[in-house]
């Protein structure tokens, strides 16, 4: 398959379990919860998405035709040393993410951390796999390293997924102009329900990607 990826860039994971560890990003092109366009934002099944992943031009990204290719551009993004981690996120990436691509990842020797709306069986072979449920879907990928449920939605009560076979929950505030309110309820949620952790977007205090 070709595979279809809006940017690739180095930068800091700055949120959730991984939080602090250096990382290249590929973040591919398309959602099946949102078309990326905002004349359909307000009908959207996710409305509050933070990322372009509309198109495949943005720095680093294009259209790879093979999993070598794809795997041979993240390469190229990686410094040298250290423990190499490819962050793959979109949009949906698991849309594109297949069996034949996590085994290129891993000949180049990445470690693999995905970024999923959970709607999607994700293939074997993923390290660190965090899914982040929405409301008025379905969950189909139950168990992962890492549940971040960004909140507060309408209609979610973060109790209804602790039951899942996730290793940490994680609670994240959502972004926007009631940013510091969300922060505030999030922080209260996880001092009076402990199972969860507050995650926050660290890399937006210092202007990283």
């Amino acid at each position: 398959m070709t595979y279809s990826v809006k940017e690739i860039f180095l930068t800091v994971q700055g949120e959730g379990g991984q939080a602090g560890r250096p990382a290249v990003f590929c973040r591919f092109s398309g959602c099946n919860l949102w078309s990326g366009l905002e004349r359909d934002r307000a009908s959207a099944v996710c409305n509050f998405c933070d990322t372009d992943f509309v198109g495949a031009d943005g720095p680093g990204g294009g259209k790879f035709k093979t999993p070598d290719a794809l795997a041979g551009a993240v390469s190229g993004h990686w410094p040298g040393g250290g423990r190499p981690l490819v962050v793959c996120t979109g949009g949906e990436p698991l849309l594109q993410l297949d069996e034949n691509l996590i085994a290129a990842f891993k000949a180049a020797g990445f470690e693999i951390a995905v970024e999923s709306n959970g709607t999607l069986k994700a293939p074997d072979g993923i390290d660190w796999l965090t899914v982040s449920p929405k409301a008025q879907t379905e969950l189909v990928q139950t168990r992962g390293e890492e549940l971040k449920l960004v909140y507060p939605q309408p209609g979610v009560d973060p109790a209804r997924f602790e039951s899942l076979d996730f290793k940490r929950f994680s609670l994240q505030p959502m972004d926007g102009p009631d940013q510091m309110t969300n922060a505030q309820a999030a922080f209260e949620y996880c001092l009076a329900h402990p199972k969860w952790s507050l995650s926050l977007q660290t890399h937006k205090w210092i202007g990283a990607p």
